[in-house]
């Protein structure tokens, strides 16, 4: 499926996935330049359509390979980790794979952060944030021989006491490779140095000392410098970086950026600083990575649409900037330029499992990757026990949606629950459950769960599961079992308050939930989420 816009070309479809989920065309970021040029006192500034990876895609990538443009994102405490896309042209984004599809490294386990794809010498290098097992962050790397992998694992290059994270690889003026990266004082109230330390020609350990280039001064940046992005342009290398708080509701990131001659300074912040902030649209935005094409300059970086915000979580959008005479990068009207989707059905989800693998879209918790197989248009998931028990989940689009699934009610074992929920993590989310002749509507608030109220199921074959949410803060469940006539649990108020539900650094996924025994399985014939303004 395609779309046609006015003065612009035909986009093909993102993402593309697994044959067994539909979705439909989403629309391209797009210059929307008119076809005829106007008089030249008239020409239009450039501006763009859309978001380029909508959903919850913090702290993104890119690295241009060949002739194609590759991306990640952050991917925190869902897996599979760091996905990989690709695009010819910055705007259309196929997921191909993910960097770490199923085990993790077996030196870490949590906060799987900042990705920098660095490709050099035929191979891919993926420089990455991820959590020691009882140890602090560290930035480590992987490589493969063709970017869509697949990667092995060559672990930490640097874990200071305080953290390290987003590692940056860089070569300087003499070609010697650096890797820059932040030492994370702000989490112990301390200075964010960023530093720079020279890696071997592997590619895969630190060698000599570290030389810190600088760290946050300024009031705008707060208690932290953090994300940093270098390009060589003309005499300088320029390092796109940003500051304050990055996440949550009363989040004020903005970004920056800072030249030197050399790679190891001295560095010199614009007098301009923050050269990318907020706006009516987006709020937050920074940590990105510079992409050129056609002679045009881009930022990818994330930001929160101020409509969705932390509901649906950081997204990936495109910010053009230019150079100015002085030789600065400049963002019109230093805010992103990118405008939100017109309609967000495009961004609608089906999934009737009627392929043979899970699409790449659906995620786990890290760590907890579950046991799943598609077959006769069945998505089986074995249950688990712990917490909600097993679970598959997608990621949410806007912050008013409705989810819908169908199971297979009839061949439930006893003690086993299945059903839909809205998930900010383990310790926050709500679900409605359906398991020995019942209906339960499940809260889970800090770690604490308890069933808000239950309804009698009369013996039916299959049934069928809707969470409706408004505004990401109200969520109403309801079951059917005929598909056709639903009824509303049954609870104090017409809607279950769920602001509490988002991480400080995440978005909320809609989830199909399995719980029991580990020798249950539980099936489920059909998952959509509708997207609305």
């Amino acid at each position: 499926m395609s779309f046609d816009f006015e003065s612009g070309p035909s986009y093909t479809a993102v993402p593309t996935v697994d044959s067994s989920t539909e979705y439909t065309a989403v629309a391209p970021l797009v210059d929307a330049m008119p076809t005829v040029a106007p008089p030249v006192e008239a020409a239009p500034s450039p501006n763009y359509a859309n978001i380029v990876l909508p959903g919850d895609f913090p702290d993104p990538t890119i690295a241009k390979i060949g002739n194609t443009y590759w991306a990640s994102a952050t991917s925190a405490e869902w897996g599979p980790v760091f996905p990989m896309f690709k695009s010819e042209n910055l705007v259309d984004w196929e997921l191909v794979t993910h960097v770490f599809p199923g085990q993790l490294p077996d030196w870490c386990d949590a906060n799987f952060w900042a990705p920098e794809i660095f490709y050099e010498g035929g191979k891919t290098y993926i420089y990455y944030t991820a959590r020691k097992k009882n140890g602090p962050l560290c930035v480590a790397v992987a490589s493969a021989d063709q970017p869509e992998g697949p990667y092995t694992d060559h672990g930490p290059l640097v874990g200071q006491r305080l953290g390290s994270i987003d590692g940056f690889p860089m070569r300087d003026e003499h070609g010697d490779l650096y890797l820059v990266w932040k030492e994370d004082g702000n989490s112990k109230s301390k200075p964010t140095p960023i530093w720079a330390q020279r890696i071997n020609e592997k590619r895969m350990a630190l060698v000599g000392k570290k030389v810190e280039l600088f760290r946050n001064t300024e009031k705008w940046e707060g208690c932290l410098v953090e994300g940093s992005a270098i390009v060589r342009h003309d005499d300088y290398f320029y390092m796109f970086y940003a500051g304050n708080g990055c996440c949550g509701k009363c989040c004020n990131y903005a970004t920056g950026v800072a030249r030197a001659k050399s790679l190891l300074g001295p560095w010199e912040k614009c007098p301009q600083n923050p050269i990318l902030d907020k706006n009516k649209t987006w709020k937050c935005p920074g940590h990105g990575t510079v992409a050129e094409y056609e002679g045009r300059w881009f930022l990818l970086h994330h930001a929160y649409y101020t409509d969705s915000h932390e509901f649906v979580g950081r997204q990936g959008i495109l910010s053009e900037f230019t150079w100015n005479a002085e030789g600065w990068p400049e963002f019109q009207g230093k805010s992103p330029q990118a405008a939100p989707l017109p309609d967000l059905s495009v961004l609608d989800v089906t999934d009737t499992f009627s392929g043979n693998q899970l699409a790449h879209t659906w995620q786990w918790p890290v760590g907890e990757q579950p046991e799943v197989g598609i077959c006769d248009e069945q998505l089986l998931l074995a249950a688990g026990s712990k917490g909600l028990g097993a679970m598959v989940a997608q990621r949410t689009f806007a912050a008013t949606y409705k989810a819908i699934t169908t199971l297979d009610f009839a061949n439930l074992a006893p003690g086993t629950f299945a059903g839909i929920g809205a998930i900010g993590d383990h310790a926050n989310s709500l679900a409605l459950m359906a398991g020995d002749n019942s209906l339960q509507l499940w809260h889970v608030k800090g770690g604490t769960r308890e069933c808000l109220t239950k309804v009698a199921v009369e013996s039916c074959k299959t049934l069928s599961l809707r969470l409706e949410v408004w505004g990401g803060q109200r969520y109403r469940f309801s079951f059917s079992t005929d598909g056709t006539t639903w009824l509303a649990m049954p609870t104090e108020s017409f809607a279950i308050n769920g602001t509490y539900l988002p991480p400080w650094d995440r978005g909320i996924r809609v989830a199909l939930l399995a719980n029991g025994p580990a020798a249950s399985t539980v099936a489920f014939n059909h998952f959509s989420l509708r997207n609305k303004r």
